[in-house]
């Protein structure tokens, strides 16, 4: 992978908007002074162990003791998140799939279409499982990239992760999954919230549409006018694995479509059959669909396993840093910092502004914790109480949680691992374009959870 800076116009006629010189020194500072994912989170475990100390000084060994048992206090969860991301990584590299993302990147004719196509299909992917959106949208930027020599690459790669922002209105939501799930841990609290009244929700729909039309707008903004790094690599290549000659019996079940077309009709089938009969949309079921589809569509279980294992590939780092991140949720419950974040601000709230206040509380807690499913394990059981004494409906306090969760996603380098790790950035290369974005997307979300919740 090669990167060269080509410039469209001279430096000295280039006029660039002051949305592009505030990005420009962003990412000059971010250059400086971010340092690797990995770095973060071992900086964040530190300073979540010093404060927790710092509360408890008397027992510092029940907050390391807190730390060391959360690393594998959410073992089950990380399994479900590993398989959601792996099953839509092997879904997008299925090779007809691949080859219409080509088809459609040749559409980016111009530098300003390639950031908007670039976007608006990550946007389509992230909604549909942010698994799949991170293949989606690396395989978009490579190549959006390739073929447009004038679109600055770090802020292709931004405008593909961006729509992170967005998960927590999809069908791959973790919180809105979970609530909907028989048997959630807060069930006897809240009750089980079916999706019509969290993801597929008016006040949801409006929300995401405002912000899917304004966020392509301010990274067009943002677009650089000199300077431009451009992408220098091959597209991505296909992962169809010619069938060898002369094949062993053995291998004609490795190569035979029919097993995982079988295997693959019986998994969708059992879905299909679980939606009729009033199954909502949950992580469960969200792994099984994607599984299935790639069984039916990858033509071989030869195709799938390769498949399936270059996926595991990318997302290595996520499994490096999740016990991590595991652990510190831990020390924030047992210090008790998490919940006087949560407890402090909820305290403040009245009714009318408790889903806002939820909204920058989750934000924060996202910084240190960033997992919806774990974080709706650390705030659900100190938002949904006070919430509900205030007369919230707990649908909106479960999507307050999940929309401040996926805010800071933007600026927290934990969910774009897997996709800079795909193209070879580091998180410094696109952290100051998403810095912008991040402060925009709070903005314009907590106005309209003022007038919509």
């Amino acid at each position: 992978m090669e990167f060269q800076a080509q410039k469209k116009v001279d430096d000295e006629g280039a006029r660039e908007s002051l949305f592009t010189r505030l990005a420009n020194v962003l990412s000059n500072w971010s250059h400086k002074y971010v340092p690797d994912a990995f770095v973060i989170a071992v900086l964040l475990t530190l300073f979540v162990l010093l404060i927790g100390v710092f509360m408890h000084p008397s027992e510092p060994m029940s907050i390391i003791k807190s730390w060391g048992d959360g690393f594998w206090a959410y073992l089950a969860f990380t399994m479900q998140m590993v398989l959601l991301m792996v099953t839509g990584m092997t879904l997008a590299s299925v090779p007809f799939l691949n080859k219409g993302l080509q088809s459609i990147a040749r559409l980016a004719n111009t530098p300003q279409k390639a950031y908007i196509l670039t976007f608006l299909i990550s946007a389509f992917a992230y909604y549909i499982n942010w698994g799949l959106a991170v293949v989606v949208g690396a395989i978009m930027a490579k190549e959006v990239a390739s073929k447009n020599a004038y679109s600055h690459f770090p802020l292709l790669v931004a405008a593909a992760y961006a729509p992170t922002a967005l998960y927590s209105a999809g069908l791959s939501s973790s919180i809105g999954l979970t609530v909907a799930t028989s048997d959630h841990f807060l069930m006897k609290q809240m009750g089980v919230i079916p999706t019509s009244q969290t993801i597929f929700s008016p006040s949801t729909i409006i929300i995401f549409l405002v912000l899917l039309v304004t966020m392509p707008i301010i990274i067009l903004l943002m677009a650089p006018k000199k300077n431009i790094v451009a992408y220098k690599g091959q597209p991505q290549p296909s992962n169809t694995i010619v069938q060898p000659q002369n094949v062993t019996i053995a291998e004609r079940l490795e190569w035979t479509p029919f097993l995982g077309i079988v295997l693959g009709a019986i998994g969708v089938m059992y879905c299909g059959y679980e939606f009729l009969h009033g199954r909502s949309l949950d992580l469960n079921i969200i792994n099984i669909f994607f599984l299935s589809l790639g069984l039916l569509l990858h033509g071989s279980l030869n195709n799938f396993a390769k498949g399936f294992e270059e996926a595991t590939q990318t997302i290595s780092p996520l499994i490096l840093q999740f016990p991590f991140y595991a652990g510190i949720i831990g020390v924030l419950g047992s210090s008790g910092l998490g919940a006087n974040i949560i407890e402090w601000m909820a305290s403040i709230a009245s009714k009318d502004n408790f889903d806002l206040f939820t909204y920058w509380s989750a934000g924060l807690v996202n910084l240190l914790a960033p997992s919806g499913g774990g974080q709706w394990a650390l705030q659900g059981p100190l938002q949904v109480p006070a919430g509900l004494k205030l007369g919230v409906d707990p649908a909106t306090i479960a999507m307050a949680v999940g929309w401040g969760d996926a805010w800071t996603n933007l600026i927290q380098p934990f969910w774009a691992l897997p996709l800079l790790g795909v193209l070879g950035l580091k998180i410094k290369d696109i952290m100051g374009y998403c810095f912008i974005l991040c402060i925009w997307t709070g903005i314009v979300t907590s106005l309209l959870m003022l007038f919509l919740y």
